[in-house]
């Protein structure tokens, strides 16, 4: 992504989606002996013969049947597992989203351009948003370049998520509206919503036809920033979506029972291209150090952000930004893209607007302001309460890895992404004497509406390595033998999952198909062997590879005694994201991230002696 042409005048962005080929069902017989494969790692000799002969039980029984209904479901659907997923990972989750489910991060700049600086927050925040809407322009018409992997085009899909979207909380399932639509389907909001100091503003992103220049855009944000100095803070209310989802569904039903007037703001929201948040934090962050921005923005003030909204913009007082954003909608290489445009668009820019001074007529933001009472006061209070503690908890650290980064990596031949997925497998082994279950995202966006596929980076091949390379009695030789199968393995494993030939996204269609059926859960699922090698979310590692840019972001852990882990790879760097909760006796990110870089040097020294 590193070198994407962000504009197309020959392809149309959405051209190809009729033709994408539907996600394919694996084979029942592949699935099972990949399971068997990947759990291998987790269990004794014996723990591993009771699951094999479980997995003997169910392909021989129910899972005939169960595999047989998910073709069936196949055949009338282009892709048979997007509404299941979207619904199992994110809409039916009642867990408050914006810390566990939510990514955020540094957006761009950071690396080239800017250094932090305070005063610049507004000037800075008006240059970003109107590339920011230029972007959402390429998207309207058509005009963003198709991702593609060599000649094969992705799906584009999520592009459309990224602006005018909101997830909206329900009793027991949440909803996600989207009021995106390019020229050719018809008129699409245009305006945005500025949070700051508790408070809620709104303007229009176009006059008359057109985005508002930097210099408009600079006259709307100080007018709002003007307001909130020196005023009591606003309610707050965006602190709600933070709550746990059923929570906040109930307190956004009893809001708007007390006066109409509100359901229309949140309409407003809802709609809205995005959020941008002024907040009077400072992030502190270095291109060495990105930990305090990475913190704030996943942990940040929850009265100034919108939880459900697919992008909230976050501007820091010393001119640094974030984001934060709901997951259901898109994966991060939507975000990615779109950061990385902005970015690029900067750099060419050396960060100053070149254009017309000129400030056309326009009306002023306008104030959204909720009717509250008491009861809706309490629930703020209480959220906000709730999120403190737990946002408390969360360890984050961000460092940069400077000895080396691609270039490095690939003169000896080997796969960036699989160096560092290796170099963690190392680190966690070092540090916890056992092997830690993984889950690395594998796009599978050549499909239609496709997403992800888990791609378990922990094999038994990987094991054996690390066995050897802390066994003082292993050769060098041994040791590189070691290596070249670990790499190997995941190598193929990664083009599996890629190719709609991973295992767990057809494991889980075959629970919900029984879930469906009313049949029991079957052994298989409950089997211990099945949560400790990472089954139905319980990875310890879980890990993604952001790309080639100079974009990060990062991710709470999946599980108490786990650690989020998001990375970047540069030419001459690697900036990795790492999380863990404070409060499990077994975790330090910064541990994790001191032996990962050991990691990379062992790793390095190996390959040196002897290019695999």
């Amino acid at each position: 992504m590193d070198n994407q042409i962000f504009e197309s005048t020959a392809e149309r962005t959405f051209q190809y989606q009729d033709s994408l080929p539907p996600l394919p069902v694996p084979s029942l017989q592949g699935t099972l002996s990949k399971y068997l494969d990947a759990v291998r790692p987790f269990g004794s000799n014996k723990e591993f013969e009771a699951t094999t002969a479980i997995v003997k039980r169910f392909e021989e029984g129910i899972g005939k049947h169960l595999h047989q209904k998910l073709l069936q479901r196949a055949k009338s659907r282009r892709n048979w597992l997007e509404d299941w997923w979207l619904d199992t990972a994110y809409l039916e989750l009642r867990i408050p989203s914006q810390l566990n489910v939510n990514f955020g991060g540094p957006t761009a700049y950071l690396e080239h351009c800017w250094p932090a600086q305070e005063g610049t927050q507004l000037e800075r925040a008006s240059l970003i948003l109107w590339f920011s809407l230029q972007y959402w322009d390429l998207i309207r018409r058509e005009k963003l370049a198709i991702h593609k992997a060599g000649t094969m085009p992705f799906d584009m899909d999520q592009f459309r998520m990224l602006f005018c979207t909101c997830k909206v909380p329900g009793i027991t399932k949440d909803t996600i509206l989207n009021f995106f639509k390019t020229e050719s389907e018809g008129p699409c909001p245009s305006h945005l919503v500025v949070m700051c100091r508790g408070r809620v503003f709104t303007f229009d992103g176009l006059c008359d036809g057109r985005i508002l220049t930097p210099p408009e855009l600079l006259r709307q944000l100080t007018y709002i920033k003007d307001c909130c100095e020196g005023e009591p803070e606003g309610d707050g209310l965006g602190a709600l979506t933070t709550e746990e989802r059923t929570r906040w569904a109930k307190a956004r039903e009893y809001l708007i029972s007390i006066d109409p007037a509100n359901k229309t703001i949140l309409e407003t929201i809802q709609s809205a291209l995005f959020v941008l948040s002024l907040d009077d934090a400072k992030s502190y962050s270095t291109p060495e150090n990105y930990s305090k921005l990475t913190q704030l923005a996943l942990t940040g003030d929850p009265t100034i952000r919108w939880g459900d909204k697919s992008y909230n913009l976050l501007s820091f007082s010393d001119g640094t930004f974030g984001s934060n954003c709901d997951h259901a909608p898109y994966d991060a290489m939507v975000l990615v893209s779109h950061g990385y445009y902005v970015d690029q668009k900067l750099r060419a820019s050396g960060g100053v607007w070149k254009g017309s001074q000129v400030v056309r007529d326009l009306s002023v933001p306008e104030e959204l302001i909720f009717t509250v009472d008491e009861r809706v006061r309490r629930d703020i209070s209480l959220a906000k309460e709730q999120y403190q503690k737990s946002s408390q908890d969360l360890q984050v650290v961000s460092y940069a890895f400077t000895s080396f980064g691609k270039e490095a990596i690939k003169k000896r031949k080997l796969h960036p992404d699989t160096f560092i997925q290796l170099a963690l497998q190392l680190a966690y082994y070092r540090l916890h004497g056992k092997p830690g279950s993984c889950y690395e995202t594998a796009t599978t966006r050549r499909f239609f509406h496709g997403r992800t596929e888990t791609m378990r980076s922990c094999t038994a091949e990987v094991q054996h390595w690390c066995r050897t390379m802390i066994n003082p009695a292993a050769t060098a030789e041994e040791k590189r033998q070691a290596l070249h199968a670990a790499f190997n393995k995941h190598n193929k494993l990664m083009g599996e999952a890629q190719n709609g030939k991973g295992f767990d996204r057809h494991l889980l269609g075959l629970y919900l198909i029984a879930k469906e059926e009313g049949l029991p859960v079957d052994e298989l699922y409950t089997d211990p062997l099945y949560a400790k090698s990472g089954g139905g979310g319980n990875f310890v590692l879980s890990t993604s590879l952001v790309g080639y840019t100079t974009v990060l972001g990062g991710v709470a852990p999946m599980v108490q005694h786990g650690y989020g882990f998001f990375y970047r790879i540069r030419d001459d760097r690697i900036v990795a994201s790492c999380t863990a909760w404070k409060s499990s006796p077994e975790t330090d990110a910064e541990a994790l991230f001191q032996n990962l870089t050991m990691s990379f040097h062992d790793i390095m020294h190996l390959t040196t002696l002897s290019n695999l």
